[in-house]
């Protein structure tokens, strides 16, 4: 087993982006993210890694654009006003099927809004990334051990299915500090992209990386191409936890830093003799929706919640399609809900059921 050392969440999730082989980072500071980058500056020249202070969120995102085109391990990192200023880079990197990372450490919005954390960044990750017809994968990390795990999950399902893949992480993660252990990547060779564009020596022909096709026919055709792998995604690539949900008469669904907090709801709920009950998404697109269907038959209702007023709820009423009842409680603006909080909601749903 590995040794353990506290690290912060953004510390953590830097180191573990160069154990999975990430040797260029290009960012731009923004709080409560910024360590990330703090961090990359100081060890990527000592690994033989680039690192790149771009002049603004643009420009580092369309740096991730090329050196991912030539086939290179890249990510950048941001919080969520940057986020929007490097959708477009985001959409074109996702029409020329190129893979990368991106981590966005959410904080309260919208506008520049305020530096806590927060989950109102939902929607914008998996339904509106950038403009067109796609999708990035998004992972759900709850804890900084699942930061560190996830981030070479990200880079590796990434490349498999060609395609950006985003950490939706926040405030409260990316500050707290707790014991990890760093994988052993040692020896793992990175997979060969032979549509890469870096050169071909007169061994091949030409790779073009490109997003842009004028004949509608060819564009539909790549569109339909890119959902069927999506479909793929779907299907096999679905991750959540679940906790005591088997004889649930209440299931809590929350991802991320609000799932911490529904998990003590949950065991303060059993202490009171509720039967109450976790999903807990680590992959938000795909939406785990094998999880849900799973607890649909046995339970009674469900309650979502988020660190905001209500976004992951449209996919669990979608997935629920009105089979069971689907209940929700948020806080926004960068508070933070509480276990007695949501044990009070629980209650609550509970009383009025019987």
């Amino acid at each position: 087993m590995p040794e353990k050392m506290l690290m912060k969440g953004n510390e953590a999730l830097a180191e573990a982006a160069i154990q999975a082989g990430c040797r260029l980072f290009f960012g731009y500071p923004i709080t409560p993210q910024t360590e990330v980058a703090a961090y990359m500056s100081k060890r990527m020249p000592k690994i033989g890694g680039t690192y790149l202070h771009a002049e603004s969120e643009v420009a580092a995102i369309n740096m991730v654009l090329g050196a991912s085109a030539a086939g290179m391990r890249a990510m950048t990192s941001s919080s969520s006003p940057g986020i929007s200023l490097k959708s477009e880079g985001i959409s074109y990197m996702a029409g020329s099927d190129l893979p990368a990372l991106i981590i966005n450490v959410q904080r309260g919005g919208p506008g520049l809004g305020g530096i806590q954390p927060s989950q109102a960044d939902y929607w914008q990750a998996t339904r509106a990334t950038g403009h067109g017809d796609f999708q990035i994968l998004v992972f759900a990390p709850s804890t900084v051990q699942e930061m560190v795990d996830l981030v070479a999950d990200a880079f590796d399902l990434g490349d498999k299915y060609r395609m950006p893949a985003m950490i939706l992480a926040d405030g409260m993660l990316g500050q707290m500090m707790e014991p990890v252990s760093l994988p052993d990547r040692s020896g793992k060779e990175l997979p060969a992209k032979p549509w890469a564009a870096c050169g071909h020596h007169g061994g091949r022909a030409h790779n073009i990386v490109n997003s842009l096709y004028l004949t509608p026919q060819e564009l539909e055709r790549l569109i339909d191409e890119r959902f069927a792998r999506y479909e793929k995604i779907k299907a096999e690539e679905q991750r959540a936890e679940e906790y005591l949900t088997e004889d649930a008469d209440i299931v809590v669904v929350a991802y991320g830093a609000s799932s911490r907090i529904s998990r003590s709801a949950v065991n303060m709920a059993r202490e009171k003799g509720i039967r109450a009950g976790l999903i807990r998404p680590i992959t938000v697109w795909p939406y785990p929706t094998a999880a849900i269907e799973r607890a649909i038959p046995t339970t009674k209702s469900f309650l979502c919640v988020e660190m905001s007023m209500g976004q992951m709820v449209d996919d669990l009423r979608l997935t629920v399609n009105g089979r069971k009842p689907v209940h929700f409680y948020g806080r926004t603006g960068g508070i933070i809900p509480t276990p007695a909080e949501v044990l009070g909601e629980i209650e609550k749903i509970v009383g009025g059921a019987q």
